[in-house]
């Protein structure tokens, strides 16, 4: 499974466009998968005959895991063959600790995601398709095979053990879990809401995946908001004295967002600790600026597109970047590609109608900015004559960032300069 993006660790496979038996070109398409993001196309970076394919339609596999055998020249090499082997035989266990956990009694006692730790005998949770076997013809839960005393090499259960465990009359059979807490430790209420009635719509994958990364942003960043307006007059009125000419010169649409977009990556420049991501206990401050804009697709789930370099780019540039995301997101057709490698993201909640928002950060990233709706508002101005009320276009921005490694002086003076590109807009500006 190749690498997807920077933040992804894992993919859902969608479906196989090749059987096996089937012959395979350099580059063709082998079959599809889905992330959170975007569904993409995987090409075979060899040519040659399918002998195996691992995983089913659906599986969710973890990236640089081995997901099917191609033959080269009619002959797979040995470390090919052993990784076929291997992932056969894990493909059986898997297989049959599903027909296990169908039985009603070991359902919940099989579950793999629970925290609770036993005390074991052998060790080991590793298990051979026979001690599988005899352990669902006597209905005999994995949690009670780790407690069976085993003698096999390196610790593993052999059938001899697993026979004389049942001629012994499964001592073990009913040893109660040993709970393992941190008594400082927070725990989540286990509180029963009545949810209501009405119809039930299922999420579809990739509303899962971005409901998983939204949680999981939540709770490895201490998120903070910080909040400015801009006066945005100067630029709407720019942007709307120049927008029919702009497309007849370049042939491309001038909205708000190459503007914003061109804006923030100059305030990246300033402070760059803002375009970072954190390791551990480093900081890694990005060489590259790439704007993320999110954007919501025609399901309504939401998506990333990335412009690339921003930095490096003229107005015309950037334009045509985001009008060619824009059309993409708009048909299904973005690439990996398209949403990979970003830096820093705006979300522009005022196309919506909103005022302002509270961002989640888009992961691995440290910050998102929020962009509000441009509303024309009275303000006080201050001109040569003294304090004036005019009509102006108004914007809220509001920057959340993950306080671990910003702080409030870095995230309230980025806000700030951002604002600041917005209101020093220069509006004698030649497209």
């Amino acid at each position: 499974m190749p690498k997807l993006g920077e933040s992804i660790t894992e993919a859902a496979i969608i479906t196989w466009f090749k059987n096996i038996g089937d012959t395979i070109e350099d580059d063709e398409m082998l079959l599809e998968v889905a992330t959170d993001k975007v569904d993409s196309e995987v090409p075979s970076n060899v040519s040659g005959v399918i002998v195996d394919i691992l995983y089913n339609a659906n599986d969710v596999i973890k990236i640089g895991e081995t997901i099917a055998i191609i033959e080269i020249d009619g002959k797979a090499s040995s470390s090919k063959k052993e990784t076929k082997k291997k992932n056969a035989t894990s493909k059986q266990i898997s297989i049959e600790k599903n027909r296990v956990a169908k039985t009603p009694k070991l359902k919940q006692a099989l579950s793999t995601e629970t925290s609770t730790s036993f005390s074991t005998s052998n060790g080991n949770t590793f298990f051979s398709p026979l001690i599988v076997s005899i352990a669902k013809e006597h209905h005999i839960s994995f949690e009670e095979l780790a407690r069976i005393p085993a003698t096999g090499n390196e610790g593993r259960l052999r059938k001899s053990d697993l026979f004389q465990y049942i001629e012994d009359g499964r001592p073990f059979k009913f040893a109660q879990p040993i709970a393992q807490q941190d008594p400082t430790a927070y725990r989540i209420p286990q509180l029963s809401f009545d949810k209501g009635k009405g119809k039930v719509i299922e999420m579809d994958r990739m509303r899962k995946m971005i409901a998983d990364h939204m949680v999981y942003s939540k709770h490895t960043s201490p998120h903070v908001t910080a909040y400015v307006e801009a006066d945005l007059t100067n630029m709407v009125n720019w942007r709307n004295a120049n927008k029919v000419s702009f497309q007849e010169k370049y042939g491309e649409r001038l909205t708000f967002t190459p503007l914003f977009v061109e804006a923030v990556a100059k305030a990246v420049k300033d402070f760059p600790n803002i375009n970072a991501s954190v390791d551990g206990n480093n900081i890694i401050v990005k060489e590259d600026i790439n704007i993320g804009m999110a954007t919501a697709l025609p399901s309504g789930n939401l998506i990333v597109p990335v412009v690339k370099n921003v930095d490096t780019k003229n107005l015309k540039e950037i334009a045509g970047n985001v009008n060619e995301l824009a059309n993409k997101a708009r048909e299904n057709k973005l690439t990996g590609d398209d949403i990979k490698g970003s830096t820093f993201t705006i979300s522009n909640v005022g196309t919506f109608g909103s005022v302002m928002g509270t961002p989640i950060i888009n992961q691995p990233e440290v910050a998102i900015l929020a962009l509000g709706i441009i509303k024309k508002r009275p303000e006080v101005i201050t001109t040569e004559k003294g304090d004036e009320i005019a009509i102006r276009s108004m914007m809220y921005l509001s920057l959340s960032f993950d306080h671990r490694v910003v702080d409030g002086f870095l995230g309230g003076s980025f806000v700030r300069r951002v604002a600041d590109y917005f209101e020093q807009f220069d509006i004698n500006r030649k497209i």
